[in-house]
């Protein structure tokens, strides 16, 4: 079944990518140019990749704050006027 009718991407391919090593919408996009076009792939995309598990998102997740986690001090600027 086609994904992507733009660029003739199929889910399977989509898979593929994401098996190797694609996580993200924009990862696909880099590896075959779904979602580039007219971008009504992308959801479709997106849910494709939240099916499975992606190794370099889990150990990407583990070790990054939360912004709320971090002080004023430490977020910027753009943070602190917003606070």
């Amino acid at each position: 079944m086609y994904v992507c009718s733009c660029f003739g991407v199929t889910e399977a391919q989509v898979k593929q990518h994401a098996e190797n090593g694609a996580c993200t919408p924009r990862q696909i996009a880099s590896a075959c140019k779904a979602g580039t076009d007219c971008g009504s792939c992308v959801r479709r995309i997106q849910a494709l990749l939240g099916r499975g598990s992606c190794p370099r998102r889990e150990l990407a997740d583990q070790g990054r704050p939360v912004l709320s986690d971090i002080g004023a001090a430490e977020a910027g600027p753009a943070v602190r006027k917003a606070a």
